[in-house]
């Protein structure tokens, strides 16, 4: 057979490779990744994959067709929740450990970074200068010291000091300063901007010392001088910083962003499955996996409710579902904007779809938590974090609310890093795995073409995770990714 079906309840199943016309009943060729009708279904019905609703025939659809935005539509979503009646734990394991950093605060990094921070897009070029000072060549003397990163970002002023976009900000900021991956911080400010450094110091409780220095360019007398006080506070850090050593630190410490991007047909059959074992495996250890992009569980967010822990985290869950659909009408978008023409490609109809495959990245445990964009994520276990589908928001979210490591699913072959965490790529498919190879780290593909299982592909992501975790550097890594994917949630008017 060239098909997969996931269910038997599904009215539609999956071509592993292109059907011609008359294999394995297709009455239209069939792309790669793409849905054919296992049975008709009329004007108006539920088209079923994963055992769930995924669309809506637009128009009678004949056994052996092609089923994809053409005839099928999108409808808003209309669930009866329930809460707590999907509970399992996690199934216990042997203690598992890897190398990390450890903290005065009791945090553990898997990285040790020096952070130079702009408060505001008018210190970004000033932060980037000081940053690039800082070649490989500077930094040979000090070993234990992983880079000195820029964060520079393209808002802090313009907005409303009371918005939610400004309290993200904040928060996106608050994190990245307070990253169990961070050594030391040096945070530059014009002087005039809304995002004044002194009330984030102050919002943060952190009082200025050898690693937590501040400046403005108006007040040290521009640019130039700035940049030449920058390299001297970050030089003055590094032999402190370097002082830290990796130490034998248990599982329970890492805290791991669940993400995807540049989806297909496969993600939710190979590549987020395998993510949601590998999640369930570090859920055992007492460790925390971190899902995000609230656009892409809708349609599915029944399956975590059920999950909840609580009914006041279910609740939470509903709420932001609910914020985003008020938010989209009232930018006059549909939930539905997401899929990308590149999910559609690979054989991905509507948001519903992509939310089911998405889902599965959280694996099998109970929701523990519901926290806002960049909230620090205080809860151990499977958790969940408010965020934009785009990715490079999203992560940006996920590391300044505590992950120290992120890992990330793609069926396209997104190409992405995102400093101070390192960033896990798992292809979903053995075609773009071997066309990208340089890209990625885990080729779940295995699953389909290989005949590996779901939970030996966890397996395998558990202990690259390890591994990378104790200084290992992933595909991205290795290629120098991370530097300009700092990008903070800008919600709201710019004014």
């Amino acid at each position: 057979m060239k098909t997969v079906r996931l269910s038997p309840a599904d009215n539609v199943v999956t071509a592993i490779s292109q059907l011609a016309v008359g294999e394995d009943g297709a009455t239209a060729l069939i792309p790669r990744g793409h849905k054919m009708a296992s049975t008709p279904i009329a004007s108006g019905e539920a088209v079923y994959k994963y055992a769930q609703i995924i669309g809506y025939a637009a128009k009678d659809i004949a056994k052996g067709s092609h089923v994809h935005t053409h005839n099928v539509e999108f409808r808003n979503v209309e669930a009866e929740y329930e809460f707590g009646t999907n509970l399992r734990s996690a199934a216990a394991m042997e203690l598992a450990t890897f190398q990390g950093y450890r903290r005065a605060n009791g945090k553990v990094g898997t990285r040790n970074y020096i952070a130079v921070m702009a408060s505001v897009n008018c210190s970004a070029t000033a932060a980037r200068m000081i940053a690039d000072h800082f070649t490989p060549e500077k930094l040979a003397a000090y070993p234990n010291v992983d880079g000195v990163a820029a964060f520079h970002h393209g808002t802090g002023c313009a907005m409303a000091t009371n918005s939610e976009g400004f309290e993200a900000l904040q928060r996106v900021m608050w994190g990245y300063a307070r990253s169990a991956n961070v050594g030391g911080v040096l945070m530059a400010g014009l002087g005039c901007e809304t995002n004044q450094i002194d009330w984030l110091v102050e919002a943060m409780g952190i009082t200025p010392g050898p690693l937590f220095q501040t400046m403005n360019i108006q007040d040290v007398g521009g640019i130039r001088k700035t940049v030449e006080l920058g390299i001297k506070k970050v030089e003055a850090m590094l032999p402190l910083v370097n002082d830290i050593q990796r130490e034998t630190c248990p599982a329970s410490e890492l805290t791991v962003a669940l993400q995807c991007g540049g989806s297909d047909a496969w993600s939710g059959i190979t590549a987020n499955p395998a993510l949601g074992y590998a999640c369930d495996m570090l859920v055992a250890q007492g460790g925390t996996g971190v899902l995000a992009e609230t656009p892409e569980i809708y349609g599915a967010e029944h399956l975590l409710t059920a999950r909840a822990a609580s009914k006041e985290i279910g609740e939470k869950l509903i709420g932001l579902i609910h914020w985003w659909e008020d938010y989209t009408s009232r930018n006059s978008g549909s939930m539905d904007n997401n899929p990308s023409p590149g999910n559609k490609k690979g054989g991905l109809t509507t948001i519903l779809e992509k939310s089911l495959g998405a889902a599965a990245k959280g694996g099998t445990t109970p929701l523990t938590g519901v926290y806002k964009y960049a909230e620090p994520v205080t809860a151990r276990g499977f958790t969940f974090m408010d965020s934009p589908g785009y990715d490079p928001a999203s992560v940006t979210g996920q590391i300044a609310s505590g992950c120290n490591i992120v890992v990330f699913t793609t069926g396209r072959g997104s190409a992405f890093g995102a400093k101070p965490s390192p960033s896990i790529k798992v292809a979903t498919n053995t075609e773009m795995y071997t066309r990208m190879t340089e890209d990625m780290d885990v080729n779940a593909g295995r699953i389909l073409t290989d005949g590996a299982s779901v939970e030996e592909v966890g397996r395998e992501i558990f202990q690259m995770i390890l591994d990378v975790a104790s200084g290992t550097p992933s595909k991205s890594e290795a290629q120098g990714l991370g530097d300009y994917e700092f990008v903070p949630w800008q919600i709201g008017a710019v004014m």
